[in-house]
This record gives C-alpha cells, sequence and structure tokens, in this order.
C-alpha cells in the first residue's frame, strides 16, 4: 500500500471510477471528431473501436503493474524498477512536460470557450482566474481535486448519454426536423462505410490515439486510493463499456441522425447535430460541456505533474524540494510550479500566433504515447521475472500476455509511422528527438554529479522521510 509515501488516501470508489470515465472522454471528442469525420467518414467508428482495444490491453497492463505494487509515481517508477533508472527518469520528465503542456493549450482554449458567451471578457483574465482557483482546489486536498472531476466527469457524461438518447429517439420515433433523413443507412448510403478508403481511416488513428490521452491518469491515483486494490481493477475493466458507449455509440447515433458528408473539422459534431435536431440550444450544451472538459484537463494536469515531480524527488532525480508536502497531503512546490508554468505558457499563447503554438501542442501526442510504451515494456519485464518465479504474481494479470502486450506496442509504432506520413503531425516527431537529447545529456550531467541517484535500488528510495510544510 505504501504508505510511506505520505499521500493520503482520499479517493473513494465514486471518484476513481468517474476520474476513469472522464480521462476517456475529452475534446477530441466533442471537437476533434469532426476533423477526424471529414477524413474517414462512417468508418471512424471502426477506427474508434479499434484503438479501444488497444486503450484496454494498456490499461489491463497498468493493472497488472497496479496491483504488484500501488504507488502514486505509477508508470515512471515502473519503468525505474524494470526497465532500469535511466527510463524511470525520462519517463517521469516526460510525463510531467505532457501534462504541462498541455495544461497550458486546456486553460487557454477554456479561456475561449468563456468568450461565447462574454466576448468582452480577455482571454488572458479568464486563463488567469481557472488556473488559480484549480491550483487553490489541488493545493487544499485530494478529496477535492476527486470531488471536482467528479463533477467535471458528470456533465460530460450527461451531454454524451442525452445526445444517444435524444438521436434513438429522432431515428425511432421520427421526432424533430431531422427525421426525415435520419436513417442508420446514412451509415453506408453516401459513399459507403469507407468513403475515403482504407488509407483515409488509417489516417485518423492518430487523431484517435489523442482522444484517449489521460486514461492512464488513473494510474496516478494509485498512492492516494482508499482501496486501490479493489477500485482500481473495476475502472480499469470498464474500460471497454465506457469506449462502446462514449465513443462507439455516440459517434454511431450521431453519424446515423447526420450524414457524414455535413461534419467538417473545425465544428464540433455535436453542436451539428443539435442544430439538425432542431435544438438552438445545443451550441450552448456543447460549448458549456467543452468547457468543462478543458477545466477537467488543466485540474487533472496540476494534480499529475505535482506527484510526478514528487515522485522524481524521492528518487533524488530532482530537487529534493519537490519532496515537501502540505499538512493535507499535496505536493506544494511540484504543484506551484507546474501552475506557475502553464500561466507562463499562456501568456506565450497569447503574445504569438496560434501556428507557433502548435509545435508544442503536437509534441503532447507523441509524449502521451511515451507512457503507454512504458508501461507495456514495464509489464512485459514484470511478467517474465514473474515466470522465472523472481516476483510475486498479480492478482489482476494482463490476459494473452506477452503477446497481447507486444501487439498493443506494434500498434502503437504503427501509429507513429503514419504521425510522420501526416504533415499534420510530423512536427512531434521532429520535437521529440530534441528533447530526448535534453534528457540523455541531463542524465549523464547527473549521474557524473551524484552516480548513487542512479543505482538501481529495489523499490525506489521511497523510504526517505517525507517532509512537510
Amino acid at each position: 500500500m505504501a504508505p510511506e509515501e505520505g499521500y493520503q488516501r482520499g479517493l473513494g470508489n465514486r471518484q476513481i471510477q468517474m476520474i476513469a470515465i472522464g480521462g476517456a472522454i475529452g475534446t477530441g471528442l466533442f471537437l476533434g471528431a469532426g476533423k477526424a469525420i471529414s477524413k474517414a467518414g462512417p468508418s471512424l467508428i471502426l477506427a474508434y473501436a479499434v484503438v479501444g482495444v488497444i486503450i484496454f490491453l494498456i490499461m489491463r497492463a497498468l493493472g497488472e503493474l497496479l496491483m504488484y505494487r500501488p504507488v502514486s509515481g505509477s508508470f515512471s517508477e515502473y519503468a525505474r524498477e524494470f526497465l532500469g533508472p535511466f527510463f524511470g527518469y525520462i519517463t517521469g520528465w516526460t510525463y510531467w512536460l505532457f501534462w504541462v503542456v498541455t495544461g497550458i493549450t486546456e486553460v487557454t482554449a477554456a479561456a475561449s470557450y468563456v468568450q461565447y458567451w462574454w466576448p468582452g471578457v480577455p482571454q488572458w483574465a479568464s486563463a488567469l482566474v481557472f488556473t488559480i482557483v484549480l491550483y487553490f482546489v489541488n493545493l487544499i486536498s485530494v478529496k477535492l481535486f476527486g470531488e471536482l472531476e467528479f463533477w467535471f466527469s458528470m456533465v460530460k457524461v450527461t451531454a454524451i448519454i442525452g445526445m444517444i438518447l435524444i438521436g434513438i429517439g429522432v431515428l425511432t420515433l421520427a421526432l424533430g426536423p431531422a427525421a426525415h433523413t435520419a436513417s442508420v443507412a446514412n451509415l453506408w448510403s453516401h459513399g459507403g462505410f469507407f468513403p475515403k478508403g482504407i488509407g483515409g481511416t488509417l489516417m485518423t488513428l492518430q487523431i484517435v490515439m489523442f482522444a484517449f490521452m489521460a486514461v492512464e491518469l488513473v494510474g496516478v491515483t494509485a498512492g492516494e486510493s482508499r482501496d486501490p486494490k479493489k477500485t482500481l481493477p473495476k475502472a480499469i475493466n470498464t474500460v471497454p463499456w465506457r469506449i462502446g458507449l462514449f465513443y462507439v455509440g455516440a459517434l454511431l447515433i450521431i453519424m446515423s441522425v447526420v450524414p457524414w458528408t455535413e461534419f467538417s473539422a473545425g465544428h464540433s459534431p455535436f453542436v451539428v447535430a443539435f442544430g439538425k435536431i432542431g435544438l438552438p440550444l445545443g451550441a450552448g450544451i456543447v460549448n458549456f460541456v467543452v468547457l468543462t472538459a478543458a477545466l477537467s484537463s488543466c485540474n487533472s494536469g496540476m494534480y499529475s505533474t505535482g506527484r510526478m515531480l514528487r515522485d522524481l524527488s524521492l528518487n533524488g532525480q530532482a530537487p529534493k524540494v519537490f519532496n515537501r508536502l502540505t499538512a493535507s497531503g499535496t505536493p506544494l512546490l511540484g504543484t506551484t510550479v507546474s501552475a506557475a508554468l502553464m500561466l507562463v505558457g499562456v501568456w506565450i499563447n497569447y503574445q504569438w500566433p496560434s501556428q507557433a503554438f502548435t509545435y508544442v501542442v503536437a509534441f503532447a501526442t507523441i509524449s502521451g504515447m511515451w507512457a503507454w510504451i512504458m508501461i507495456l515494456c514495464a509489464q512485459i519485464r514484470y511478467r517474465a521475472k514473474v515466470n522465472r518465479g523472481e516476483l510475486p504474481a498479480s492478482d489482476f494479470r494482463m490476459p494473452g500476455a506477452p503477446v497481447t502486450s507486444w501487439v498493443a506496442l506494434a500498434f502503437i509504432g504503427v501509429v507513429i509511422v503514419l504521425m510522420g506520413i501526416d504533415k499534420d503531425t510530423r512536427v512531434s516527431l521532429y520535437a521529440a528527438p530534441v528533447w530526448a537529447l535534453l534528457m540523455i545529456v541531463s542524465y549523464y550531467v547527473i549521474k557524473a554529479r551524484n552516480p548513487e541517484v542512479f543505482a538501481k535500488q529495489p523499490q525506489g528510495r521511497r523510504e526517505q522521510a517525507v517532509e512537510r510544510v
């Protein structure tokens, strides 16, 4: 149970389940799906289903590791234990950067959504208010973070279920002005199920993968869950039906009610569908949902960055000051520094054109997938040690491993290749080597100054005293 980490186990089953659901539902569905539909047509449903299977395999691999040893450092700690200190170091810092970048983009996006209702409010002012409020929420207690995340996720879930129920009503009861064109036949009557060919569907895989970024966040909560042995497997096992309902189900209904040809990049398919159904408030509803999705991502970013910096600090791979906890068990300085960087990023985004900032945003995709790669690699090494009798077996084993682990790794490799082919996402592959070089150089500099920092020890250095402020 890793009580020596010093955190308070304030996250209950209800909050863990909604954090898991919220991690799989973000702006990638509410906004990004429009671009993906225009590229692949109805076959996008199949892309989400296939990627959903891969995501489930990744989460089961993480679940096996979590049941072996539930710690807040999660996959960074597992990479350190099973792949070596070098990979633990890179994973911790890369995941921290992923959430800082994501937080910057999401808090900026949230500020822009406010202008839908109040166009006179400066974007920087809204971004500042959101950042400060979420910062203090994360400092007060992990329970408050979990409660806020619960309600953010509830808004997203309610919106999707509402859209599905309304769409079913249109299809079965001929409700609203869209009834005369709504039909399941829309899935194949406008150029077929693969109107852009198999190639068009394949090129949406990176968009689909990005939509699922943050699903692994539930692993970071392991050190603060009241009963991780019970709540985490339950949350992970709900991944298939969550993806089936919220992604496959929602898109199936939307593209049955409205032909896929009426969707385009930059426009939310939910807004388009609400408009065709005859709900004028649809745009405002979706704008509110997307606002909560962006704030949810910012909230999660502040939570995870503070924990990841502290995990690095506990292992001597970040300044010791990040080890400090408040009386309520929250990482003070790690959260503060991350929030400050998010504010700097908002200022940078305000000063420079959005195209320049796209380069930073694109890097979030590849850095997020790095965490998934490390989860799978660590699980493969862990299972090998279990088979040799060197470690106890987890009571939540990944089905079909190690074959399924290698299948998931190969799929991620294919997506990375596709990112290199697509000119819109190729830039993220340019940024990755620069970050990798920085990590390698800093690793060897730290190692030269203090070789013991990266000396591999069983289960890291978590026996260090917890410092509270």
